[in-house]
């Protein structure tokens, strides 16, 4: 083989590899794990996990997204001297996109609620509406959800309920810096029988190009709830983010 059809072979060999490369860059698939774990011991034995997982979807004109999250506490009573558990709630959403632009998209939104301590034994919503990007640059995300909505319910011994609502969302994104950035999640439900939003609020910096620190707080409320509950429901944490 001369130099001439080594040099041509070189090139196609270094051709196909950065197509290939560019091929893994762009892809559609992104995902992230969290979870953050505290135990104290002492005057107080307690311990509690929580976790979350995030996986998206995007090709042409849809995007899709999955997130699950759970939250287990226990708490040590001190008279009988047995683990009791104090939190007990998990989560499972999925949602869909479909581009009819650039920053216009329909979209449709499941999602499944079980918390031992809500005085609900579930709580179920689907929803059709309409999505617009607000503000779209280099460093800022802004984009507002509306649409009707159906949630199905169980209060703890009673019969189940249905209740048609409005959903109305916000979601904002801001990188503060390229290692650091900051994101408000606010959604409503407005409905014949209850009335809820939610405020999901989070500062996230990158320890390297995959792992990261966050704080969040989350804040819930529902106008309407069973007798001995709150209708607020806070959540703070500090969890360590691996995405892949």
């Amino acid at each position: 083989m001369n130099n001439k059809s080594i040099n041509l072979v070189a090139v196609a060999l270094l051709g196909s590899m950065n197509a290939y490369a560019a091929d893994e860059a762009k892809s559609p698939w992104t995902s992230s794990a969290e979870l953050g774990y505290v135990t104290t011991s002492g005057n107080t034995n307690t311990s509690s996990l929580n976790a979350k997982f995030d996986i998206a979807y995007e090709v042409e004109k849809w995007k899709h997204t999955g997130h699950a999250e759970t939250l287990q506490s226990d708490s040590r009573n001190e008279t009988t001297g047995l683990d009791e558990k104090t939190a007990d709630k998990s989560l499972v959403t999925y949602q869909a996109d479909y581009k009819f632009s650039e920053l216009d998209y329909a979209l449709g939104l499941l999602s499944y609620e079980e918390d031992k301590f809500s005085g609900f034994e579930y709580q179920a919503k689907a929803v059709l509406g309409y999505g617009r990007k607000i503000i779209i640059n280099e460093d800022m995300r802004l984009k507002l959800e509306i649409g009707p909505g159906e949630r199905k319910y169980k209060p703890d011994f009673m019969p189940s309920e249905s209740d048609p609502f409005i959903y109305l969302a916000a979601k904002y994104g801001w990188d503060i810096t390229p290692t650091s950035k900051f994101t408000e999640e606010l959604t409503a439900d407005f409905g014949d029988k209850q009335d809820e939003w939610k405020s999901i609020t989070a500062l996230t910096a990158n320890i390297n190009s995959s792992l990261a620190m966050k704080l969040s707080h989350t804040v819930k409320y529902l106008d309407v709830v069973p007798a001995g509950n709150d209708n607020y429901d806070r959540e703070t944490a500090v969890t360590l983010v691996y995405s892949f």
